[in-house]
């Protein structure tokens, strides 16, 4: 008798959102979905809806101009479904239905949820939906409240559930119009804030937030959760004063608006290349500094079991207490009083590498099927498209068809890669029966 193989759980999420991203892209074909009644291209419509389902943001047309109400939805259930997970949705599924959640869909899902244990994934899953509703919620009504003194009230509140979601999710799709994004609201304290806020929350993770939830009753916080929560705030500060003084007397950005302007400004700046790509400056505008600047805030990205991208605030930290370790000459790399393990350090540098790698060759790769474009602005769409991000500065609908498949291909791999790795040294890590002799490297 044939015995049953089953796909393990990184095979599960790579196949899960291809799926969701072809359904997606056929729904995006059809004419009821763009204004002219024809449909978007399957290209265009596949990376439409990759962009969504992996939270990037980046499109190659304008989605407030192109896209009809039915496909504007199909493109925010895209970002809903990619942002939170399509275990987390099977799970809410299943608790309509009243089925029973199986041992193997809870190791799915734990691994789609990036958690380190099995016990307790099905109540964080029920509570991450809580989470998301009640976010989303409150962000549209705030939202809404200041897009109502723009347009008409029922436009209002459509646009404030649009632009809550997709910035929780740190999609950064928006409807305003002409690749505009929400640079008409740069000075505005209402949509600066509360979209800045919906981006921190959807990027320091849903076991984060579970335990922050949690603190009444357990009065303690793991090592991992000081970690995002110091890490993300540093990058946040040091991101908002380094725009400030690198755009502070650019006439193009910052120069025109007040003091306070200038504060808001510099801080959603700051905030949303970790990672939700829509803007209130101007990209292209921005001086090489800041350019720079943001691409290195993109790359590091959200946390961990996040709707962001990136290399994770972990990653980065781990990286760099293990090279001030080395530094100080210690042996250990301690947070918080507890010590990293080598395994952790060791992944650390895997994810960070491999996605060096594909930033690396996803650009130098453009820079040949793209001609004549300038070498920062490839380097950060490929940044921006590896960590999810979808800052962009013009190049996307630009691109040549063979560019859109690269971004494609790069988003998707953002997206899934540095997990389905993770997840996999994590399951095929073994001890080899013996052990070579050590052998001497020179570095440095």
């Amino acid at each position: 008798m044939k015995k049953v193989t089953f796909l393990d759980p990184p095979k599960i999420l790579v196949l899960g959102f291809s799926a969701i991203i072809l359904i997606g892209a056929f729904m995006l074909t059809l004419p009821q979905s763009t204004v002219d009644g024809k449909g978007l291209n399957f290209l265009n419509a596949l990376f439409t809806s990759t962009s969504a389902t992996c939270v990037t943001g980046l499109v190659v047309v304008d989605t407030g101009s192109t896209f009809t109400k039915f496909g504007q939805i199909v493109i925010l259930s895209l970002i809903q479904v990619g942002g939170l997970g399509f275990m987390t949705f099977a799970t809410f599924i299943a608790f309509l239905l009243g089925k029973r959640i199986s041992l193997r869909e809870r190791l799915v899902l734990r691994e789609s949820l990036n958690n380190i244990d099995i016990e307790g994934i099905v109540r964080l899953a029920k509570r991450i939906l809580i989470f998301t509703a009640v976010i989303e919620l409150l962000g549209a009504i705030l939202l809404s409240f200041r897009f109502a003194f723009d347009m008409p009230l029922g436009k209002a509140i459509y646009f404030g559930i649009f632009h809550s979601v997709s910035n929780f999710n740190n999609a950064g799709f928006d409807l305003m119009g002409e690749f505009r994004s929400l640079t008409p609201y740069v000075d505005d304290p209402i949509v600066s804030l509360t979209v800045s806020a919906l981006i921190i929350l959807g990027g320091i993770g849903f076991i984060v937030m579970n335990e922050i939830f949690e603190y009444r009753k357990i009065k303690r916080l793991s090592m991992h959760t000081k970690v995002v929560l110091v890490t993300s705030f540093l990058l946040v500060i040091i991101g908002t004063v380094l725009t400030l003084i690198f755009e502070y007397g650019n006439q193009k950005t910052m120069q025109p608006l007040s003091y306070t302007g200038k504060v808001l400004a510099a801080l959603y700046q700051s905030i949303t290349p970790r990672t939700a790509g829509s803007n209130t400056l101007n990209i292209p505008d921005l001086t090489q500094p800041t350019l720079f600047l943001t691409i290195i805030l993109m790359f590091i990205g959200a946390s961990p079991g996040s709707t962001g991208g990136g290399i994770k605030t972990t990653t980065f930290a781990t990286l760099l207490g293990a090279v001030w370790t080395q530094i100080k000459g210690k042996e250990d790399v301690v947070f918080f009083r507890n010590r990293v393990t080598l395994e952790t350090i060791l992944k650390a540098l895997t994810v960070t590498v491999s996605g060096l790698f594909l930033v690396i060759t996803i650009t130098m790769l453009l820079t040949i099927t793209e001609p004549g474009k300038e070498f920062l602005m490839i380097f950060f769409e490929a940044t921006s498209a590896f960590a999810t991000v979808g800052l962009s500065m013009g190049l996307t609908p630009e691109l040549s068809p063979i560019g859109r498949l690269l971004i494609i291909f790069t988003m998707f791999a953002g997206r899934v890669g540095p997990l389905t790795i993770a997840i996999a040294i994590a399951m095929r890590r073994k001890t080899d029966p013996y052990r070579y002799p050590k052998g001497k490297i020179m570095i440095g």
